[in-house]
């Protein structure tokens, strides 16, 4: 039983985990942005959010999802990533009032937008991991 239970230091388990987080956090992007990225300007019709800043968020979006699948540029897109979760949180936290959690099964609520927040801060911190393209470009961080 205590074997079960002890924490692993493994730099390799590490790395390997944050490849899979890295894979599923940046295909799920690219699937949102996708349908962004092809109206990038005018993807919200009727809200009061100019053409540029859709068009940004398409981008972090999708290039954003892009960057942490393949590994490259993986902090920058990540950081795009962090704005954009950061506005979407407070949108649904304090526009549309929606709970943290949404028990009830209707409506929105900002768990998710503030997860994937969360989660890109923290490769913009921390990098993609050794199992990434930039480890491969500019090494280890010292």
């Amino acid at each position: 039983m205590k074997k079960f239970f002890a924490t692993r230091f493994s730099p390799h388990t590490v790395d390997l985990a944050l490849l899979l987080i890295r894979l599923v956090m940046g295909v799920a992007f690219m699937i949102h942005g996708w349908g962004k990225i092809q109206t990038p300007f005018s993807w919200m019709p009727g809200a009061p959010v100019p053409g540029i800043l859709q068009g940004l968020a398409a981008l972090s979006e999708f290039g954003g999802g892009l960057a942490l699948v393949i590994g490259l540029l993986a902090r920058l897109g990540s950081l795009g990533l962090v704005f954009t979760m950061l506005v979407a949180t407070s949108f649904h936290a304090f526009q549309m009032h929606d709970p943290f959690v949404n028990t009830t099964g209707q409506g929105g609520s900002y768990e998710l937008p503030l997860l994937y927040m969360v989660l890109a801060l923290f490769f913009v911190i921390n990098g993609p991991g050794k199992f990434s393209i930039d480890a491969k470009l500019f090494g280890p961080r010292p």
